[in-house]
């Protein structure tokens, strides 16, 4: 099984910066990749971003493209989401998760495993 652990959300004014860590123990998770989805309010969850298994590939919704950065340390089994310029709109709970893929994917379906969220909210 995989346990994957969120941290690092909180409230932020438009324009600040949070950065998110995901500790991830269990079954091979630096095989696979890893993403970040999230959550708004009334809203289906939908993807933000993703990391190939070896961090060579990354892939980002449009939205947060030039604003949000992933990356991830396979020594430490962490993941990262650095979100700079944050807007309202980026508002939502924030949840990392493990796919079943080991390259990029923007499916919520082909993520299997998934942690616990964590919430972001951005004031204007």
């Amino acid at each position: 099984q995989v346990q994957l652990v969120e941290s690092g959300g909180g409230w932020v004014q438009t324009g600040g910066s949070l950065r998110l860590s995901c500790a991830a123990s269990g079954r091979a998770v630096s095989t696979y990749a890893m993403g970040w989805l999230r959550q708004a309010p009334g809203k289906e969850r939908e993807f933000v971003a993703a990391i190939s298994w070896n961090g060579g590939s990354t892939n980002y919704t449009d939205s947060v493209k030039g604003r949000f950065t992933i990356s991830r340390d396979n020594a430490e089994n962490t993941v990262y989401l650095q979100m700079n310029s944050l807007k309202p709109e980026d508002t939502a709970v924030y949840y990392c998760a493990q796919s079943w893929r080991g390259w990029c994917t923007n499916r919520v379906s082909e993520y299997n495993y998934w942690g616990q969220g964590t919430q972001v909210t951005v004031s204007s």
